[in-house]
């Protein structure tokens, strides 16, 4: 049977690029094991050591998990399209009642503010009491923040929380519309608050700035109706999950990378959640963030508004939510699909017989370092600092440095006059003829987890003499030469 694989944007750089692969299989796992043989530097992101399908890999065939049917035994038919969808990064009712029995007063000012709400049925006078009277945590005031504030804001929630730790960057300016080119180096949460209130000096806006963890979160989400995550780290992804099921809270997914986006809403009471989607996190550095990988500036547009409109619905108690629906989108296709999310009862969260009743040490649960410099030196990856590594060239000391990332990257910023090379991460494999083994060699990405990825690879190789660049083009920037654009 003839059927088409459909890969997700995050695992192109291992396709050669290619979104879609034609198969001649008769079942699922034939169609995956085709792939595979054809694009080798994929296996290892679709399968384990032990050639089982990743926890945090599903395949859907058409609309449904193949979990749900006979996993990757599912016969398939001729035309068929099976796609694979990685892991990327209480106080509402059915109804949409909060915990609140009265509702406030609209007045006079308000009435007028929100009258095209009004005169619509599904909300009227009755709906926008509901809002006014709705709490609602936003986790992250970055891309996925600023459109799901700005419209929470203007829609007139009552009380919108933010939980954000974060300075703006001027990197953030491609995408995050709630900061300005005058917030730089600003708290995100002060530039989002004064930015929410001048929208609606109505809404009430609740800063938490903190790092979210599992001493804090409960007692942080505990006094919303919904939250809303914005994240883009597994950590604190698996973290929110897990609150809210403990809390009996729905939680509004979104993520986006590149040109892709998903989004849907978890809620225990109702159907699955992230975990029964994604039961465990990819291994660190196997999925590329934004920062790494790039994120179109309005694809958080699209997908935070899609959260924020998702988010109004449950308040409302109006309409279809995305509770056990998955929805992608490809911006470069302009195409939507969604697929069917069903409850996993063994899930350790939610299950019929829950393992996790309290939070987790989530940085372990996800292989995270609590701290990101002591991230190599946990992994057994060797480093060396932009300072020492500028004074061994000066002592003209033979050191090759490679350059594991993109060529468009190269583009931007490169450290070409210091007679770096350029060998993108994926064709390491392929390339490791070039490199001699008996020189000593500097690997380094834009930040470091890339190179130390390289690092791991020529080390299983047989490599011995290796560096790692302690945090990249970006720390070398930093430290020794400003003139360096960042990215």
């Amino acid at each position: 049977m003839s059927v088409t694989v459909r890969i997700p944007t995050p695992l192109r750089g291992f396709t050669s690029g290619t979104g879609e692969v034609s198969a001649d299989a008769a079942t699922v796992q034939d169609a995956l094991r085709e792939v595979v043989e054809t694009y080798p530097d994929l296996r290892p992101h679709l399968y384990d050591e032990d050639g089982n399908l990743r926890n945090f890999v599903n395949a859907y065939l058409n609309e449904e998990d193949v979990r749900s049917l006979d996993g990757e035994s599912t016969q398939v038919s001729e035309g068929d399209v099976i796609t694979i969808v990685p892991s990327i990064a209480g106080g509402v009712t059915a109804d949409g009642t909060t915990k609140s029995q009265s509702l406030p007063d609209l007045s006079r000012e308000e009435l007028q503010r929100y009258s095209r709400h009004l005169i619509m049925p599904e909300v009227g006078v009755e709906g926008q009491k509901k809002l006014k009277a709705a709490r609602v945590l936003m986790v992250g005031a970055g891309g996925l923040g600023s459109p799901l504030g700005l419209y929470l804001a203007a829609a007139g929630v009552g009380t919108i929380g933010i939980v954000d730790s974060d300075v703006v960057d001027e990197t953030n300016l491609q995408r995050q519309l709630l900061h300005g080119t005058k917030d730089v180096g600003r708290s995100k949460l002060e530039s989002a608050k004064e930015r929410l209130e001048d929208v609606n000096p109505g809404v009430r806006v609740e800063p938490h700035e903190l790092r979210l963890s599992s001493d804090n979160a409960m007692e942080v989400l505990e006094p919303y109706d919904i939250v809303v995550d914005g994240t883009d780290n597994f950590p604190t992804r698996y973290l929110v999950n897990d609150a809210c099921v403990l809390l009996g809270k729905p939680n509004v997914y979104g993520s986006i990378f590149r040109f892709e986006g998903q989004v849907s809403v978890f809620d225990a009471s109702q159907g699955p959640c992230y975990r029964c989607l994604f039961r465990e996190p990819p291994p660190p550095g196997l999925v590329p963030s934004c920062a790494e990988g790039g994120v179109l500036g309005v694809l958080p547009g699209i997908i935070g508004s899609l959260q924020a409109l998702e988010t109004i619905k449950l308040i409302l108690g109006k309409g279809d939510s995305l509770v056990g629906r998955l929805l992608l989108f490809d911006a470069l296709a302009m195409e939507w699909r969604e697929l069917k999310l069903r409850k996993n009862h063994d899930c350790p969260v939610c299950g019929d017989e829950p393992t996790v009743t309290e939070l987790i040490d989530y940085l372990e649960f996800c292989g995270v370092p609590e701290y990101e410099e002591e991230a190599s030196a946990a992994n057994g990856v060797p480093e060396i600092s932009p300072g020492d590594l500028q004074a061994r060239l000066q002592r003209g000391e033979r050191l090759r440095i490679i350059d594991v990332r993109e060529p468009h990257e190269w583009d931007i910023a490169n450290l070409e006059p210091l007679g770096a090379e350029l060998i993108p991460l994926g064709e390491l494999p392929e390339r490791m003829a070039d490199l001699d083994s008996t020189q000593e060699i500097v690997l380094h990405c834009r930040s470091g987890a890339r190179s130390a990825q390289a690092l791991e690879l020529l080390q299983g190789a047989g490599f011995e003499r290796l560096w790692n660049l302690e945090g990249g083009i970006l720390k070398w920037q930093e430290d020794v030469d400003p003139s360096l654009p960042r990215y």
